[in-house]
């Protein structure tokens, strides 16, 4: 066995030592001389990060080659950061428990915008400087991926490339140009990364020149070379049938939050929901083959003894062959007792059938997400759900046998008014008179139900991109609203209410949608202490105001603002296939209420066709 980065002393004094020890079931082991050595860091502690399906198939993707060895780090826990500062301890990856500074690559996943500070405290604990600028031959190249980098801005300083898109695309690209560079025997850092900037879908931010007006606002945004792109092009996986995907996926030996087989059954989404970056940014919707789901699902339930799966995506419900892979997995592994779990469904596409038999229904609970409590906001955020749906759904689940259902909401979107607030309460209240119809020898116990509202932020890449926040007292006046509503109802004791903290939305709204100025308040931020911000037992709302006040950084700025329609946005740069033409057409059929009906029963001209797959070219010959 490797041996170990940290000594017995130190395993047995931290919490959950097995996140830091590596070797676990179906782990890739591979001799590490000689080849491109790359690690995957997930700035979030492991029971998060192994629960990514994106680490997995990118890991997996870059294992297969046979010149490349891919390894995984994790963001220390608090009790480990500490230890490794006090005794200059670097940070380690799991296979080979080797320094990060040995590697050749340092990938980093940006899922979501308080994990930030974290990126910098892996950075700090591996010995790599902040910034790329300060960085020398002897530094891992720095590369971020995932979501957040469709507005990469607030910590394009600390990344030597930005990968716009999906990893199966172009790492191949990025590794063989760097073979060559390396294999050339004068390689120098800045050269690399100029001529990785003319990779489709790579930014390199030290390329990249912003200037700003007097008031704040992005003025320009230039390459400093004329020979790397004006726009940076996201890179799609077109044929998701010929997509890689892992078959041994590695397993824990401690739980972690997902712990069961993630199977993506699709990627993107045909709803247009218009808070939602993700079901823009992933257009257009591309199905996995039928087949190759059942092949994958069988060799990945074998090779982890796993007794559960998931079947992921953005929609389950739209998934066109949902019910014969369900029918498939049921058959095939009734005896192992597989459990399968079914986030995402649509509560107008509910299939008691189907949920009956893949849920234990004495053990779930059903979870809908209305989003807003009328059907006048409803209609604005193009959710497409009314009412009647709603209640229709619910009752299904509660003649089937349900009792527990679960109810998200987001407070704060546009338009919204008290009615609208008000309103998640009455539909609560809606839901639970639904259950009491039934016979009470023929109910299962008391009706529990639970609604959650977050706060809404303002997302690039979406048509609310233009919309100006709420402020912290705003929101918590939203909540308060909610909550007199439910308290005020007949049926209040089956209502459970939980609302968001509103001061990390905040934070989230800001990162969400700001510029390359935020960097210095990022690296305060760390310096204060302030790792694991998404985590609430951590976060610490003061160290962001005085990293904000110490820096200049005007708070409003960011959020309450109103944005025009011809203002240059930190992340217009980078061409995501939906159109900003699009996103304003869609900003102002949201301010007049109407609906865009899905991908499937009208294509709205988003500009995803251009990548010549999916939905896009379902119909078509």
């Amino acid at each position: 066995m490797t041996k170990l980065a940290l000594s017995d002393e130190i395993l047995l004094k931290i919490q959950q030592p097995a996140r830091y020890i590596g070797n676990e079931v179906n782990m890739v082991k591979k001799d590490p001389e000689g080849k491109i050595r790359v690690v995957f860091g997930f700035p979030d502690v492991y029971e998060i990060g192994m629960s990514h399906i994106g680490m997995q198939i990118l890991c997996h993707m870059l294992n297969q080659r046979e010149d490349a060895y891919c390894e995984r780090v994790f963001s220390p826990w608090p009790d480990l950061h500490q230890i490794m500062k006090e005794q200059k301890i670097p940070l380690f990856a799991l296979e080979t428990q080797d320094p990060i500074r040995d590697f050749d690559f340092f990938l980093i996943t940006l899922q979501y915008e308080m994990a930030y500070p974290n990126i910098l405290q892996m950075l700090d604990l591996a010995g790599i400087p902040f910034r790329s600028k300060d960085r020398t031959d002897a530094d891992p190249i720095v590369v971020g991926g995932g979501p957040c980098t469709y507005n990469p801005e607030p910590v394009a300083d600390f990344f030597d490339i930005v990968y716009i898109g999906e990893g199966e695309t172009v790492y191949d690209q990025l590794l063989d140009l760097y073979k060559t560079h390396r294999e050339s025997g004068a390689y120098d850092r800045r050269t690399f990364l100029h001529e990785a900037a003319k990779i489709p879908g790579l930014y390199v931010p030290s390329l990249y020149e912003v200037t700003y007006h007097e008031d704040g606002t992005v003025a320009s945004f230039e390459p400093v070379q004329n020979d790397i792109p004006r726009k940076i092009q996201r890179q799609v996986v077109s044929d998701m049938r010929a997509a890689v995907y892992p078959d041994r996926p590695v397993v824990p030996y401690i739980k972690i939050t997902q712990d069961r087989v993630v199977l993506e059954i699709q990627r993107g989404c045909i709803r247009g929901c218009r808070f939602c970056q993700a079901g823009m940014i992933y257009r257009p919707l591309r199905e996995r083959d039928l087949q190759f789901l059942k092949e994958r699902a069988a060799q990945m339930l074998n090779s982890t003894g796993h007794e559960e799966i998931s079947l992921s995506s953005l929609s389950s419900s739209d998934y066109t062959h949902l019910e014969e892979l369900l029918n498939f997995l049921i058959d095939h592994f009734k005896e192992k007792h597989v459990n399968i779990s079914l986030p995402s469904l649509r509560i107008d596409n509910f299939s008691l059938n189907i949920m009956g038999k893949v849920q234990d229904i004495k053990k779930s609970s059903l979870t809908f997400a209305p989003e807003a409590g009328s059907q006048r906001l409803r209609d604005v955020i193009n959710k497409g759900l009314t009412e009647e749906d709603i209640l229709h759904g619910a009752g299904l689940a509660f003649d089937g046998g349900w009792q527990k259902v679960k109810l998200y909401f987001m407070l704060g979107q546009p338009t919204e008014t008290v009615e609208d607030m008000q309103a998640i309460g009455e539909l609560a209240e809606k839901i639970a008179e639904r259950y009491y119809e039934i016979p009470k020898d023929q109910r299962n116990g008391k009706c529990q139900i639970t609604v959650s509202t977050s706060f809404f932020v303002p997302k690039p890449f979406t048509p609310f991109q233009w919309y100006p926040m709420c402020t912290k007292e705003d929101f918590l006046d939203r909540a308060h609203v909610v909550n007199g509503t439910i308290k005020s109802q007949l049926n209040k004791k089956s209502i459970k209410y939980n609302w968001h903290e509103a001061d990390v939305t905040i934070i989230e709204g800001i990162l969400a949608r700001g510029d390359r100025r935020l960097a210095d308040v990022l690296i305060r931020v760390y310096e204060k202490g302030g790792i694991f911000a998404a985590w609430s037992d951590f976060y610490d709302d003061s160290m962001w105001q005085e990293a904000f006040a110490e820096c200049g950084t005007d708070v409003n700025f960011y959020t309450v603002r109103q944005r025009g329609e011809d203002e240059i946005f930190p992340w217009d740069f980078i061409d995501a296939g939906v159109t900003k033409a699009f996103l304003w057409k869609e900003w102002q059929r949201a301010l007049r209420g109407e609906v865009t009906p899905n991908c499937r029963e009208r294509c709205a001209g988003c500009g995803a066709m251009k990548y010549r797959g999916g939905v896009c070219y379902e119909n078509q010959d």
